[in-house]
């Protein structure tokens, strides 16, 4: 047997929907126009699935700074944070993070993905006890599996669930760790952090809380969900990244516990992989000041969500959470969301398909994500290609059900 075989049912999957249209899973962007636009086949599309949040990747300045970044320290650091891939840049950025939070101490990693495993296994092991959200990113699940640590799932954005298998466990002397995002990256939908809160109090736990497709979108000042809850002081551990609002590559985390800085030794994905790249923290330390500076994007951003969320609804699409920059529209099987996908592709705009197992709910979904570099004519294009797209998908139906 080849150690592909298992992967057999996979690739005939993959089969399938590449003989149905595109492959919705390796797209090739020929080339990028703008935050919101690019070439695609020769052809220019709208994109709503990059999470370009605050829309800032072709920024003059963010661009100048990156570009600074590279002709005064070179492509990369050819080492790891613990030989010689810390900078100064380094140490400035992780300084402007916590200022940003307000947290004492903050921590930089090559990708958001390694932040959630770098600071879930280094604040858990063996002979602790997470409590996650079931429907947590892979990166938590794996950070949490690499950690050692006995996991436990709650029911999805379950306040009343974690407190009950809290409750279960205490006269177990293990340290806890309670584990949740601030805004799902799939479905869009919200924790509700102030409740989660209570529960962490009454138990006292400890409470991490990713806030890598928040930052930047949620409370007054971009700080995320935490801040929106008014919880912030509640909230142990802060994880993010780069690749959403700040238009960047890495990620991070940060915490006002004085002993956080020992995960510079004791953090394995910290310790043994090279350290980010002179340009992706100089992108990250400009957008984050854009950030501060530029409350109007936020504001230009929810203005884009709602204008979607509301077109959409009123087309009689079926969304599956509360308007955020994140729209994920249900279709009710494989066949209708690939076919939609294709035909949306097809017609000038681009987003993200989502099947099961990928999906939390085994739901089949095309997932937007807005910018606040959207124009609202780009918004009422998108609302206008999926009325299409669904007529078309209707008269298809139509002609497989004569067929039969």
């Amino acid at each position: 047997m080849s150690l592909f075989d298992k992967y057999n049912q996979v690739n005939a999957r993959h089969d399938r929907l590449i003989a149905a249209g595109r492959d919705p899973f390796n797209i090739c962007m020929d080339r990028i126009v703008s935050a919101t636009e690019a070439i695609i086949d020769g052809r220019e599309v709208i994109l709503v699935g990059t999470n370009n949040y605050l829309g800032l990747t072709f920024d003059s300045d963010c661009v100048e700074a990156t570009v600074e970044a590279v002709r005064r320290e070179g492509t990369g650091t050819t080492g790891s944070r613990i030989a010689n891939g810390t900078y100064s840049s380094h140490r400035d950025l992780e300084q402007d993070i916590a200022g940003f939070l307000g947290r004492k101490a903050a921590m930089v990693f090559p990708t958001g993905y390694q932040a959630n495993l770098g600071i879930i296994a280094g604040l858990a092991g063996p002979k602790d006890t997470i409590l996650l959200d079931a429907d947590s990113h892979a990166s938590i699940y794996d950070g949490c599996r690499l950690s050692g640590a006995t996991l436990i799932r709650f029911r999805h954005n379950s306040p009343a669930d974690l407190d009950k298998r809290l409750a279960r466990l205490k006269d177990d002397n293990t340290s806890k760790l309670v584990i949740v995002e601030g805004i799902y990256s799939i479905l869009g939908d919200q924790a509700p952090l102030d409740e989660f809160v209570d529960v962490k109090r009454r138990h006292g736990v400890e409470l991490l809380v990713d806030e890598a497709h928040s930052l930047g979108v949620f409370g007054d000042n971009g700080r995320g969900i935490a801040e929106a809850y008014n919880v912030e002081q509640d909230v142990d551990y802060v994880v993010g990244t780069f690749s959403k609002s700040l238009g960047a590559v890495g990620g991070f985390g940060a915490s006002d516990n004085p002993a956080f800085e020992r995960l510079r030794f004791t953090s394995r994905p910290y310790m043994f992989t090279a350290s980010s790249s002179p340009s992706s923290i100089a992108t990250a330390r400009a957008t984050l000041k854009k950030i501060k500076a530029q409350p109007g994007l936020r504001l230009q951003l929810w203005d884009n969500a709602r204008a979607l969320y509301k077109g959409l609804s009123d087309l009689g699409f079926e969304i599956c959470a509360e308007a955020s920059p994140i729209i994920a529209v249900r279709l009710r099987d494989e066949e209708s969301a690939v076919f939609m996908w294709n035909a949306l592709i097809n017609a000038g705009v681009y987003v993200n398909l989502a099947l099961p197992p990928g999906t939390p709910d085994g739901s089949c979904l095309l997932r937007c994500s807005l910018s606040a570099a959207h124009t609202s004519a780009q918004v009422r294009r998108v609302c206008e290609v999926f009325e299409q797209a669904h007529r078309a998908l209707k008269d298809w139906r139509d002609t497989q059900s004569a067929a039969e």
